[in-house]
């Protein structure tokens, strides 16, 4: 588990005394590791009790063309370009802005795999 409360030391270096301890509320996630291969998908439930789909593995992605409008279901082959850490690159990790190479030519996935469930990409021309 993750915490994402306020840190105890301030940028000056001196410390916080915290009035109150470590809340549910300040607890994150492990991030999913969206890597190619076979779907697997995990629905994890959320604060508030909603529910999240994490893509732990995706092989497909839909591709929109914003010259002519349309949006097809290409395979990734693999990941070209990730500006997020370029060890992704190396591990074909899938996350936002990332450039794909697909069946029909170089995309930037726009969707959030790790949150969203699915992968969401627009053809670069």
């Amino acid at each position: 588990m993750l915490w994402q409360g306020r840190s105890i030391r301030q940028s000056t270096g001196g410390r916080y005394r915290p009035s109150q301890g470590k809340r549910r509320t300040e607890i994150g996630s492990a991030p999913a590791d969206t890597h190619i291969g076979d779907v697997r998908c995990r629905i994890v439930r959320v604060y508030g009790g909603n529910h999240k789909v994490r893509a732990m593995r995706m092989n497909f992605a839909n591709v929109a063309n914003r010259a002519n409008g349309e949006i097809k279901k290409v395979k990734i082959e693999t990941v070209e370009q990730n500006g997020a850490n370029p060890n992704f690159v190396r591990r074909n990790l899938l996350t936002k802005g990332a450039i794909i190479r697909t069946e029909i030519g170089p995309a930037k996935i726009v969707s959030r795999p790790g949150q969203d469930g699915v992968i969401n990409a627009v053809l670069i021309e």
